[in-house]
């Protein structure tokens, strides 16, 4: 096997033979796979952060709609067009008399992390989870969060796309991106002291109240290793189970780099001895209602 395929195996292959007995285990549940989406909850906000996705905005709205009635949740939509310049906005419009949805904007884009904070702004259900736009993550898995969540496993829940990999429920990814995923985990397990198998995943379920508490500061990508320093320097509890994810190309739309990986390191380093202030504002983006 030659020197990148090593590498690429180091991505995916994180047993925890492999994990040191004194580094403290973030829990992975993988009894969560097949949970129906029928299930109640005080309310949920799901946060979809949009950028330039005009051909997948359409159907993940539909999609994560359906999934809440289907489910009888109470919940809410909060969807943020980030200054998209390739008609995704218009799109979107659609969803303006949907009482479950809310539609909000940037006039420039500002970057995820931007959009997550101004959806937060006007989050009032107990719960916020995120959830992309472009259709790599099945928002059906939302349901398997909230079981984790509703049967007190953790504070926070992670889908994690290694044990997804691991479970069979997608493809091993054996290329840059994964090989950036291990980085990440390496890097909180460094820092932190806590071992995790997919730091940079979409799929975190929270407590709105605890992400109020974390005074996010977050512009771009850094949004994940931010609620990941915070929540640990929090003492919150985070709890992964396995999802599934079919990643696209950067020539199909992705948008995070390589730079992406360096500036989530920074973010760890820089939050490492991060404490919450008495009273912790919402930090607010200028934002626009439509």
């Amino acid at each position: 096997m030659n020197s990148q395929a090593n590498q690429d195996q180091i991505a995916i292959d994180l047993n925890e033979s492999r994990m040191p007995p004194n580094v403290p285990r973030v829990e992975a549940n993988l009894g969560y796979s097949n949970i129906s989406s029928s299930m109640q909850l005080t309310g949920l906000s799901i946060i979809i952060p949009v950028y330039n996705e005009i051909t997948t905005i359409e159907a993940i709205i539909e999609r994560v709609l359906k999934l809440c009635t289907d489910s009888h949740w109470n919940a809410q939509l909060l969807v943020v067009d980030d200054g998209s310049t390739d008609g995704t906005a218009e799109r979107m419009k659609q969803f303006s008399t949907e009482p479950r949805v809310k539609l909000l904007a940037h006039s420039v884009n500002q970057g995820k992390g931007a959009a997550i904070r101004t959806a937060l702004g006007h989050a009032t259900k107990e719960f916020t989870v995120i959830q992309d736009a472009d259709l790599e993550y099945d928002p059906q898995q939302i349901a398997c969060l909230i079981a984790a969540m509703h049967d007190k496993k953790g504070d926070v829940i992670y889908g994690s796309r290694v044990l997804g990999a691991r479970a069979q429920m997608s493809a091993q990814r054996r290329n840059i991106y994964a090989l950036g995923v291990v980085a990440l985990n390496l890097t909180v397990r460094v820092m932190y002291g806590r071992w995790l198998t997919d730091e940079a995943t979409c799929y975190k379920l929270i407590r709105t109240k605890d992400l109020l508490r974390m005074e996010l500061a977050c512009q771009g990508f850094e949004f994940c290793p931010e609620v990941t320093s915070k929540a640990i320097r929090l003492g919150l509890s985070i709890v992964e189970i396995p999802i599934s994810y079919n990643p696209r190309l950067a020539t199909e739309g992705k948008k995070i780099r390589l730079k992406d990986a360096f500036i989530a390191i920074q973010t760890l380093w820089k939050f490492r001895n991060w404490k919450p202030s008495a009273q912790a504002p919402l930090r607010r983006s200028h934002t626009q209602s439509r």
